[in-house]
């Protein structure tokens, strides 16, 4: 929601990222000035999600599992690309092993980025690297009862997200005492009683987040962020990441898409 605690939250996000910014600059000068920087593989990259904003942190859409990643290694790496392969972070362990010199373990189902960081086009490098496969459990422990997780997994491609969430009966933020979601059970009232539970703990605390469940929750024209952050979800979702780039219109029971969804599970 446009309303000024929510943009005071993302501009205390974005000074965050200033502050990293500042940081970073600090110890590349430092290699510099030190000639150590020719000498020096720099792996830059982050978590994952805004915390405590919908659909952050604790999902699989763009905004809760996209993550930056910039290389640099003057000499090795050709400079000034950018290069559209599909990368995880378990990839980061055998790039720096081959970097190293030490063989990859058979244990280790990641792959190596070197070729990809040493190659010199841009767009696709690998065209094996044409897809990520992500998934989540649970943020916080105690987000549900009995330590229940909320097991989901997802395939992104270049054109589609698919998600799978396995317990659609779940509330996927954790726990919900007190907030009556038009699309789901509430907890029992032996449940609530016998423990004490913060609303969807599963996402962090953040001053939108209080917003939107106090004053947001009292105004109908704020309902449709609410459902989107906290409400039940359907077993599978697909998006158009293309025309849908917030991926807010789930696409799953589309017949015209039905071969693609059909394909997407399979290969997940």
């Amino acid at each position: 929601p446009d309303v000024p605690v929510v943009r005071e939250d993302v501009a205390d996000y974005l000074g965050e990222v200033q502050a990293m910014d500042a940081g970073l600059g600090v110890l590349l000068n430092e290699l510099e000035t030190t000639g150590r920087l020719a000498n020096t593989l720099i792996i830059v990259s982050g978590d994952h999600g805004m915390p405590g904003v919908p659909r952050g942190k604790c999902n699989l859409y763009d905004s809760g599992a996209a993550v930056p990643l910039a290389v640099s290694w003057p000499g090795q790496i050709p400079a000034g690309r950018i290069v559209d392969d599909f990368v995880s972070l378990p990839d980061l362990a055998p790039t720096l092993l081959e970097v190293g010199g030490v063989a990859v373990p058979d244990v280790m189902t990641a792959r190596s980025l070197v070729q990809v960081l040493k190659a010199t086009g841009n767009g696709l490098i690998d065209a094996a690297r044409d897809h990520v496969v992500i998934g989540r459990e649970r943020h916080v422990s105690h987000a549900r009862l009995d330590f229940l997780p909320y097991p989901q997994r997802a395939i992104r491609t270049a054109e589609f997200l698919y998600v799978r969430n396995f317990k659609p009966d779940r509330w996927p933020m954790g726990i919900a005492p007190g907030f009556g979601l038009p699309n789901g059970p509430m907890p029992s009232a032996d449940d609530l009683n016998t423990r004490t539970y913060a609303a969807f703990p599963d996402m962090d605390a953040s001053p939108t987040k209080s917003w939107l469940l106090t004053e947001g929750l009292n105004d109908p024209q704020y309902r449709p962020f609410i459902d989107l952050g906290f409400s039940l979800r359907p077993e599978e979702e697909l998006y158009d990441v293309k025309n849908d780039p917030d991926q807010i219109q789930n696409l799953a029971n589309k017949p015209e898409l039905d071969e693609t969804r059909r394909n997407l599970a399979e290969r997940l």
